[in-house]
Parts: C-alpha cells; structure tokens; sequence
C-alpha cells in the first residue's frame, strides 16, 4: 500500500505564491506517475499537473501552465507544487494522486487511472 500526505495549504493573496508538498510512504516503489488535483466548493474534481515518479517528465493543466511547477525529491519521496501568482479561482482543496500502471504524467488527467489518493490540503486565495 501506498499513504500520501498533502500539506502546505493555507491563505494566501491574490497574486502570491504557496508550496505544496505530498509525502508518500509505504510501497512507493509501485508508483510510476504522481500528480495533483483540486476541487472547489461545488466544482468538480479537475487535474492540475503530474510528473513521472522516475523520469520527471511533466504534465500541466492549461489553467496552471506557466504559473505552476510540479517537481519530485525521490529520495525523500516527495513530490511538490510550486504555485505562483495565485488567482481567486485557484481556491480549493488540493489532493495528491499517484498511480500504479502509468509512467506518463498525461494520463493522469484520467481520474480512473489514479490508484492512491491524500486526504487533501486546503489552498484559500482572498482577493
């Protein structure tokens, strides 16, 4: 089995930056792709980014290109958002995602495919 720990989360301003982090334990040598999604109040779940567990190739959404970094210490097992010029709609509870039988972060976009989820870390941008 595998456990990821989001944090990270918290209140930030319009237009500033947050570090996530997701710390996963266990059985990591399963994982091939990690990567993050949110959700807002009433919205659905939506894909933010995802990187290979080994290769670091990376995949983003088009609302966080440019704006998001998503890297990984695999030494540490952990894998990190980076997340600048926040916007109001980028509020949410980000959720840590890793899967078993896909080393191509693209594919993550494909909820099904996710084998592991955190339990989320809450991201509140004021405007």
């Amino acid at each position: 089995q595998v456990q990821l720990a989001e944090s990270g989360g918290g209140l930030v301003q319009a237009g500033g930056s947050l570090r996530l982090s997701c710390a996963a334990s266990g059985s990591t040598f399963r994982l091939n792709a990690i990567g993050w999604y949110r959700q807002a109040p009433g919205k659905q779940r939506e894909f933010v980014a995802a990187i290979s567990w080994t290769g670091g190739s990376t995949y983003y959404a088009d609302s966080v290109k440019a704006r998001f970094t998503i890297s990984r210490d695999n030494a540490e097992n952990t894998v990190y958002l980076q997340m600048n010029s926040l916007k109001p709609e980028d509020a949410a509870v980000y959720y840590c995602a890793a899967a078993k039988y896909t080393t191509q972060p693209m594919a993550l976009i494909d909820d099904q495919i996710i084998n592991y989820w955190g339990k989320g870390t809450l991201v509140t941008v004021s405007s």
